[in-house]
């Protein structure tokens, strides 16, 4: 065998491998792919450390302070939005309201068939951002942060996943698929760093350590 034809197999086969492996991603889950992309690992290294870092304080808190949902488009109010978009084959009813498809959570990694089994995380939790300067916020300011679809905030994901994690942040809880804690924690810098939020010490240094793996 030439070495130049040697060397045309190897070419070949190189990009029938790639093609196998695009053809994989296009197979995967749809959701984890359909939250906002959010910020590389470097630049939200960069955004934490410009974050202030306080003490939280949720004397006022009422989660009726963050109105939802809101309509997004048409007859869609945000959370049937979310469902739509972060479900594969989703059909809706002249109402918007998803009568089937169906659903990958990402942190977890089950799948769904029935929207009823399914929450609309936000990913930066309501109480959270209160504690972290959202108090200070007009109503129309926390409606938007509530209804955010343009930033990675919002989330198709297990009903009881989502209960579970409450309000807690990274230092308490974290996805349990690891394969996703990387972009959980790039998206929750992001938000916090878009929307002038702070940290407190024990969220600092839980976010570092993520980062850090990344």
């Amino acid at each position: 065998m030439s070495k130049v034809y040697a060397r045309r197999r190897l070419s070949i086969l190189a990009a029938f491998t790639g093609l196998i492996a695009s053809v994989g991603l296009f197979n995967g889950p749809t959701a984890s792919a359909a939250l906002p992309t959010p910020v590389s690992a470097a630049t939200a290294r960069s955004y934490l450390a410009s974050l202030t870092v306080a003490t939280e304080n949720r004397t006022g808190y009422s989660r009726d302070l963050f109105p939802t949902w809101i309509t997004i488009s048409g007859t869609c109010n945000t959370r049937e939005y979310i469902l739509k978009r972060d479900g594969s084959n989703v059909v809706t009813d002249s109402s918007c309201a998803a009568t089937s498809g169906s659903w990958y959570s990402p942190y977890d990694g089950a799948t769904w068939t029935a929207a009823s089994d399914l929450d609309i995380d936000h990913l930066v939790p309501l109480a959270e951002a209160w504690d972290s300067g959202a108090s200070k916020w007009t109503t129309a300011q926390r409606q938007a942060f509530a209804n955010d679809v343009t930033r990675p905030q919002l989330l198709a994901v297990t009903d009881n996943v989502n209960q579970a994690k409450g309000d807690q942040d990274p230092a308490t809880w974290m996805p349990s698929r690891t394969a996703y804690r990387c972009t959980y924690v790039r998206a929750w810098v992001q938000v916090k760093y878009y929307y002038n939020l702070s940290v407190d010490s024990a969220e600092k240094s839980a976010l570092q350590n993520y980062l850090s793996a990344c």
